[in-house]
């Protein structure tokens, strides 16, 4: 019973910790408390109180905007993600260069965001005359460069990490190579595929903000952040910081509960 208890609240106090320090951190922001410890006046962080008004008050705006980054991280995420399996596929293919291929690959995510933003504006600008369309085309391409190698690598592991003699054991019985794949290295690296999505979901939306900051049309989280610092209008700019946070933390436990309900399904065949 003890040892039941022991356990039971090990997983509770991994969630009660964080929540009380967060109210004991929201309780000295508000306070400001936090504002005496940092050595900062109320303009430059402004209690959650004011931020929450200015949410409150600019509702419409802030939304578009953060439907303008939500597109650029989804899409940038999506694509990145079908790039990077099939740059997996192409590697546990051919192993031999395989592990290589993938390592050399890495290397693009060695390259800062703010170097790759100025190249794709500079490169979508001879494929459109369009500024909507290539100013995101430009913002996306960044997201899509991010999260190509975090797929990459762990697909990698999830078709190349079978049980001994699963492959052969297929091929004895004549399976092609598409049955091989959809019988046994697709469901092998599904949780491998969460994993990866785990690390690229944040990736995408931190580049899609960063990008916004050098994109040519004025629209986007990341976009509004920077214009609110540079005139000086730091609560406004916070207000933005916190609708950011709140889109990784909400999409974040979307893809726990996506990643809970497949791995059940995938567990219970």
């Amino acid at each position: 019973m003890k040892k039941r208890l022991g356990i039971h609240w090990e997983s509770t106090s991994t969630i009660v910790y964080p929540v009380l320090f967060g109210i004991l951190l929201f309780a000295m922001w508000q306070g400001g408390l936090l504002n005496i410890l940092l050595g900062t006046d109320t303009n430059t962080l402004p209690p959650p109180s004011k931020i929450n008004s200015i949410i409150s008050d600019n509702t419409a705006k802030i939304l578009l905007n953060l439907k303008a980054t939500v597109i650029v991280a989804l899409i940038g995420l999506l694509v990145g993600s079908l790039a990077g399996y099939g740059l997996a596929i192409i590697a546990a293919e051919h192993k031999k260069w395989g592990a290589g291929g993938i390592t050399l690959a890495a290397a693009f995510n060695a390259v800062p965001i703010v170097a790759l933003a100025p190249v794709m504006n500079n490169l979508t600008k001879q494929l459109s005359s369009d500024v909507d369309f290539r100013s995101m085309l430009a913002k996306t391409l960044v997201v899509v460069i991010v999260c190509i190698d975090g797929m990459a690598v762990n697909a990698f592991r999830g078709l190349t990490e079978l049980k001994p003699f699963a492959a052969d054991l297929m091929k004895t019985y004549a399976a092609s190579n598409f049955t091989i794949f959809r019988k046994l290295l697709f469901p092998n690296s599904v949780p491998y595929i969460f994993t990866a999505l785990k690390v690229s979901l944040p990736a995408s939306i931190i580049s899609a903000l960063v990008t916004e900051y050098f994109s040519e049309k004025v629209i986007g989280v990341g976009r509004q952040i920077r214009e609110n610092i540079v005139t000086a209008q730091f609560a406004t700019a916070w207000a933005y910081i916190v609708v950011s946070c709140l889109l990784g933390v909400v999409l974040y436990v979307v893809l726990l509960f996506v990643e809970a309900a497949v791995m059940k399904n995938r567990n219970r065949n």
